[in-house]
């Protein structure tokens, strides 16, 4: 795995490690946050990620030091590997209670199920060792109960799905305009709908972003570029609005 450093301070990171299995499967990134000895691992992925990750971990933090899990949503390469986090370290993890009895289907042992956290649907502030995160909701960007993080630290919005992109050969970007070639096509069938997109737009508007951090592709540095990102999202057809007359009979006309 590749590291980044986001943001570095005294007493606070942001590391990000590249995660890349073998397979074929989609590339994704590893986020943790640091705080005074205390981590958060953020979306920490599948089972072929699980030893890896793990490992880098102590570049950052360790192991002892990891105290919780944020899951943002259920899809497997958020989730996959969470009964080898469990087993193995005293963390909780925390997903939206939603998919309390969806996750368990990973293979959760009946030993560690007491440690899978509710986040209640309106979202959530969090204590990470004096830092008040916030659990944002972000439904339907794309699952069904969805959440992202904002980290008033270092004024990294961690967005999820929501800004991934995919095959672009940098990892942080470097022209909106030209960069939506690598993302536009993942949101219009990925993202639910653009009510969705308008109300997430709206609640981050007036947040204190210095970086957009999504879970696929490269980062979104800076104040404009944060400010291009939301004005995109508020205003972009996707989802339902598009596949309404894609409900069809195959072989039919």
């Amino acid at each position: 795995m590749s590291r980044i450093d986001l943001f570095t301070s005294p007493q606070h990171q942001n590391v990000c490690f590249d995660e890349s299995e073998d397979g074929g499967a989609v590339q994704a990134n590893n986020h943790v946050i640091v705080h005074d000895g205390t981590a958060i691992v953020l979306d920490p992925g599948g089972h072929k990620a699980f030893r890896k990750l793990l490992s880098d971990l102590a570049s950052v933090v360790p192991v002892s030091g990891l105290k919780h899990l944020f899951l943002s949503h259920q899809d497997p390469d958020i989730v996959a590997g969470i009964n080898g986090w469990l087993m193995t370290t005293d963390a909780d993890a925390w997903a939206s209670s939603l998919w309390k009895r969806f996750i368990p289907h990973f293979g959760l042992d009946h030993l560690v199920a007491d440690r899978l956290k509710e986040i209640p649907d309106e979202g959530m502030v969090f204590d990470l060792k004096g830092v008040p995160l916030l659990f944002l909701p972000a439904h339907f960007l794309h699952s069904a109960g969805n959440f992202h993080v904002y980290d008033p630290v270092s004024k990294i919005f961690y967005s999820g799905d929501l800004g991934a992109s995919l095959g672009q050969p940098y990892t942080e970007v470097p022209d909106f305009e030209a960069h939506r070639r690598y993302m536009d096509g993942f949101h219009r069938r990925y993202m639910a709908s653009a009510v969705a997109m308008k109300a997430w737009a709206t609640m981050v508007r007036d947040l204190d972003i210095e970086m957009i951090a999504p879970q696929h592709g490269a980062f979104f540095r800076g104040k404009a570029m944060v400010q291009q990102f939301i004005a995109w999202a508020s205003d972009f057809p996707c989802g339902v609005d598009l596949l309404v007359d894609r409900y069809k009979v195959p072989g039919r006309p």
